[in-house]
């Protein structure tokens, strides 16, 4: 019975991916914790199921030709050793799950809040003026090199301790640092960074026991093909009814497992 739930879960939280463009770890992790799985546990796994469903789209986005490897990259070249370091840091210096599950949670936390941010204020971000920077984009600007290694860092440990931040977080950073990229290249170059991360990081808490194959197995079942479903859906339904609600529930949530 509880192999056909998870598969229910898996459909749900897919469909939701396909239909809002949002990142499965912001909804398939909180949905885990519900269910009465430790955070370790929904994370690590979280993180396994969102390299697999995510190496998809990098294939078709590549073949469109709208990524950016320089950028790519870039970013890798510091998420995915921080990510390592996270990894060998929980192990290491916490050890035993219980010692960082406090810490996992926190940290997912705010990472949900953040992403509810950047669903609220993603049109302003893409609606940057295309015309020659000045002040904070001019310095952005001149600085997007250094600041995508920076921020690729913050993504390795971030996205290590809480599974989400990859997409909704990793979009915000380039519509930030790369205003002039299109809409579809922003995608494109966030997804192909998505995947390498959240495999280094999943295999990192697959290295710490913290992946449950059952769970994960009966996940992939019921979204891919939910996935799809709720793509296909998506262009018919308004984004103006959709992301506020998927915001505030996201804020919600984040609320709960930050600060209570």
């Amino acid at each position: 019975m509880d192999f056909l739930i998870y598969i229910l879960a898996g459909a749900g939280v897919g469909f939701a991916v396909g239909l809002t463009g949002v990142g499965g770890g912001s909804l398939m992790t909180p949905l885990l914790l519900l269910f009465g799985f430790p955070p370790h546990i929904a994370i690590g796994t979280d993180l396994v199921y969102a390299a697999v469903t995510k190496s998809g789209g990098v294939v078709t986005h590549r073949r469109q030709g709208t990524i950016r490897w320089r950028i790519v990259l870039l970013l890798a070249s510091a998420s995915l050793p921080f990510s390592a370091l996270t990894v060998a840091a929980l192990h290491f210096w916490l050890g035993d799950a219980s010692n960082y599950s406090e810490a996992l949670t926190t940290c997912l936390g705010f990472m949900l809040i953040t992403t509810a941010f950047v669903l609220i204020f993603k049109k302003k971000l893409q609606g940057q003026p295309q015309s020659e920077p000045s002040g904070f984009s001019a310095w952005a600007k001149n600085n997007a090199t250094k600041l995508t290694l920076i921020m690729g860092a913050a993504l390795g440990i971030l996205v290590t301790l809480s599974s989400v931040g990859a997409g909704a977080f990793g979009t915000a950073i380039l519509l930030v640092l790369y205003p002039r990229l299109p809409s579809i290249h922003i995608v494109g170059t966030d997804l192909a960074h998505a995947v390498p991360l959240t495999l280094v990081a999943g295999l990192g808490h697959l290295m710490l026991g913290n992946v449950d194959f059952i769970l994960l197995g009966s996940l992939l079942i019921g979204s891919l093909p939910a996935i799809y479903a709720g793509t296909k859906l998506a262009a018919h339904l308004p984004d103006k009814v959709l992301q506020p609600v998927l915001a505030f529930t996201l804020l919600v949530l984040g609320s709960k497992y930050a600060f209570f």
